[in-house]
């Protein structure tokens, strides 16, 4: 069975669900190789951001058995592809978007302008935005008391929570 080249190219949503099942989908139909090209610049995150966030998608793609490598390119979407678009090993794009009114590739129509740029088939993987980080507060200890009576300190009832009137 020969192989499929498959260009992928995400940023945010690299490490997305939505994207690792479409390719394992796509796997269904035939052995495939992925090239992960995450862009950065512009309103895109730091070389550092980028570089974290091309290990997480390289990491879930293998997780899923799915054969990849990938780099991070300076530029938007359309720039980056342009930088490492080889027509001769490169058979079809997936570009992975966070959704309509989010997505700042889909206001500019990267599926679209790289489908004219490269003539290559594109599909479009639309993933939900990541979720935020639950905040981690941290309470302050109370002074412990010690003594015979200090393991009834916690009930409701102890002296310290009741308010005298």
């Amino acid at each position: 069975m020969p192989w499929s080249s498959i260009l992928v190219v995400a940023n945010v949503t690299a490490d997305s669900d939505e994207l690792t099942d479409a390719l394992r989908r796509r796997a269904e139909h035939g052995r495939v190789r992925v090239q992960l090209v995450v862009p950065i610049g512009g309103a895109g995150p730091d070389r550092e951001a980028g570089e974290r966030q091309l290990e997480r998608g390289l990491d879930r793609m293998a997780e899923a058995g799915i054969e990849a490598q990938g780099q991070v390119v300076r530029g938007d979407p359309v720039q980056a592809v342009h930088e490492v678009w080889d027509a001769s090993a490169i058979d079809e794009i997936v570009v992975s978007t966070l959704p309509t009114g989010v997505s700042k590739w889909l206001r500019i129509d990267v599926p679209h302008r790289l489908e004219k740029l490269t003539g290559a088939r594109v599909q479009h993987v639309e993933t939900a935005p990541p979720r935020p980080q639950p905040s981690v507060s941290r309470r302050e200890r109370r002074k412990e008391r010690s003594g015979l009576l200090a393991p009834l300190a916690a009930l409701p009832w102890s002296s310290r929570d009741r308010h005298d009137h």
